[in-house]
């Protein structure tokens, strides 16, 4: 293991954003074909975000939301593809994989990522 990261975010903050800055917002965090359907789906990306820019050792010093990408599996599991400047800080770091985990309870979307 080379890191680890969690994240917890009120989804009403989230959604806050995107209903006051919705193109400005997405564009600033989403990476392309990233298209979430909620506030809660909207929040546990950027959950899943902060946690994996916190399990690779740099937060979002070195790189930007949309270097991260979380698309899901056939069963609907997260899955963590890096790009930019993201997948060169994970290259310099030797890291190879990064799993993640997100869930949503009482108003919150929380997430934590593990590094390899």
């Amino acid at each position: 293991m080379r890191g680890i990261g969690i994240d917890i975010t009120p989804v009403e903050r989230i959604a806050l954003l995107d209903r006051t800055y919705p193109e400005r917002f997405r564009c600033k965090v989403l990476a392309p074909l990233e298209a979430p359907s909620s506030p809660e789906s909207l929040a546990g990306l950027w959950a899943a975000k902060e946690a994996v820019s916190k399990a690779l050792g740099t937060g979002f010093s070195e790189f930007g939301p949309r270097d991260i990408y979380i698309g899901y599996d056939l069963h609907g599991a997260p899955r963590v593809t890096l790009m930019g400047r993201a997948g060169q800080v994970a290259e310099t770091r030797g890291i190879t994989q990064v799993l993640v985990s997100i869930s949503h309870a009482g108003g919150m979307a929380v997430a934590c990522a593990v590094a390899f």
